[in-house]
């Protein structure tokens, strides 16, 4: 259990931050007096309340946006840039309090957290250096009568909805390219983890951020308030981190309106091993895909695909290291935290339970532990029929699949035998192979003998039903600006 001393010193931070609406630069409650808790998973108690704001204050915060577009995207590059690069410095200065922070309101353990942090304020600094690099082309007509002029303009008001699972790192993949780009913007942070972006807001307003550029509307009540800044006039761009369900209707909407929109969604994603794989290099990397966040990650690996003469080895040393993981409140020593709510730990158990009642095999895990928290164990099943439920959606927990193939071909038909297309990890020591199988995947991203694929520097995004657009690199972005193009005579 959590020691009362580490309680206090939490309770401390929590104490710290803001808990109101930030509109227009003004921290305020929300017109209805209105609030809401914020849990700590592994309790399942209140650690703090934040505003609850609604439709009155989406149209605020639209408001505000539209009065700081026009001085903030006639702001230098280099100034963008360098308020990038503060609160990037602020984050790691932070990275103590920061992880602590996320760690009561999400469950994760503090190892992860601090990882998120570092991981969150690189994406700062990559959009810092991005801001002053987004130049146009200016070059001459084939027929000679005209030069061509190609300029890039921010596309103006943002929303952005971020989830719980990544609550810093979600919200600096979005802030940090709107701001790099001259865009004003609404966070709809997720309501079980409100604290990190209100943490983060009060970072980027003490580095300088204009006021109304940055607006955060927290809320229990997400439809309303999305919906409500979508339909403002001025509004220009959606950007959602979520469930595939709840993307689709944002895009229909955002199609109404002709918004453009990002949409990094759900996956099941296979990780795929064969028999020439270096297995120690494999579990590694199974444990990273899997176990990163408590499973509770959209990259997370769902489906194993191992080939049949290394699959029972693989499962059994899969499950000795999955089983052998410390179970507990992420404030202590434990690796493995709570998932993030009792709706997500029971439907983990019950995806678990479906698969053995057809007739699945438990090698470690698979019971809903006693007491308080939101807790399940690293849990391990093979011998899944196909039609599981378990092997037909996103998992988002620490349960690990495994299945088998015979070759090649067979691998990859099921691996893309799913409406998602998200990530995908494959091992083997066969180049040409990797590359080959790399190529036949339905999938916007692949490790290749390799168990994360996420990095600031790269395009994070998928096909199929996991999303449109892409966050990370330089085609993040590109998200936020438009091209204008003008003909001048010669």
């Amino acid at each position: 259990m959590v020691s009362e001393a580490l309680m206090s010193e939490v309770g401390a931070i929590v104490r710290d931050v803001p808990r109101q609406l930030l509109i227009g630069g003004a921290w305020r409650e929300a017109a209805s007096g209105a609030r809401f808790a914020v849990l700590d998973p592994a309790t399942g108690r209140s650690v703090a309340d934040v505003a609850d704001g609604g439709p009155q204050e989406a149209i605020l915060a639209m408001e505000a946006c539209v009065a700081a577009q026009a001085d903030w995207s006639r702001t230098p590059a280099r100034v963008r840039s360098d308020i990038l690069l503060a609160a990037c410095r602020r984050m790691l200065v932070d990275e103590e309090r920061l992880a602590r922070l996320m760690t009561l309101e999400m469950g994760k353990s503090l190892a992860e957290s601090r990882g998120e942090v570092r991981y969150a304020a690189d994406f700062l600094r990559w959009f810092a250096e991005e801001a002053v690099r987004l130049g146009g082309q200016y070059s001459l007509a084939p027929d000679g009568s005209a030069r061509i002029l190609t300029t890039r303009e921010p596309v103006g008001p943002c929303i952005l909805v971020t989830p719980w699972n990544f609550p810093l790192a979600m919200g600096t993949r979005k802030i940090g390219p709107a701001i790099a780009a001259g865009c004003t913007m609404i966070v709809k942070p997720a309501q079980q983890t409100p604290l990190s972006m209100l943490a983060l807001a009060a970072i980027f307003q003490d580095c300088g951020l204009p006021a109304g550029v940055l607006n955060v509307v927290t809320t229990r009540r997400a439809a309303p308030v999305v919906t409500t800044c979508m339909e403002h006039p001025a509004a220009r761009k959606v950007s959602f981190t979520g469930s595939t369900n709840v993307g689709r209707r944002l895009a229909a909407q955002a199609g109404d309106r002709m918004l453009r929109m990002s949409m990094e969604l759900g996956g099941d994603n296979p990780f795929l091993v064969f028999a020439d794989a270096d297995l120690d290099a494999a579990l590694d990397g199974a444990i990273l895909a899997k176990m990163r966040n408590i499973g509770e990650a959209c990259t997370a690996a769902n489906r194993f695909l191992i080939e049949e003469s290394v699959a029972d080895d693989f499962a059994r040393r899969l499950a000795d290291r999955m089983g052998a993981m410390t179970v507990g409140p992420g404030l202590s020593d434990a690796q493995v935290g709570p998932l993030i709510d009792a709706p997500a730990r029971d439907r983990v158990a019950a995806l678990v339970r479906d698969a053995v009642d057809a007739g699945a095999d438990v090698l470690t895990g698979g019971f809903m532990p006693e007491g308080e928290g939101f807790f399940y164990p690293p849990t391990v099943l093979t011998n899944v029929p196909a039609h599981a439920e378990i092997l037909n959606t996103e998992v988002f927990g620490p349960v690990a699949t495994i299945q088998t193939f015979r070759d090649e071909a067979e691998a990859i038909d099921i691996a893309n035998a799913t409406t998602f297309g998200l990530a995908a990890y494959v091992y083997t020591r066969d180049l040409a192979r990797g590359l080959r199988v790399t190529d036949r995947l339905q999938v916007g991203m692949v490790g290749l003998n390799r168990g994360v694929v996420s990095t600031p520097a790269a395009p994070f995004g998928g096909i199929k039903a996991s999303g449109i657009g892409r966050e990370g690199g330089r085609e993040g972005v590109e998200e936020y600006l438009s091209l204008k193009y003008a003909s001048i005579a010669i």
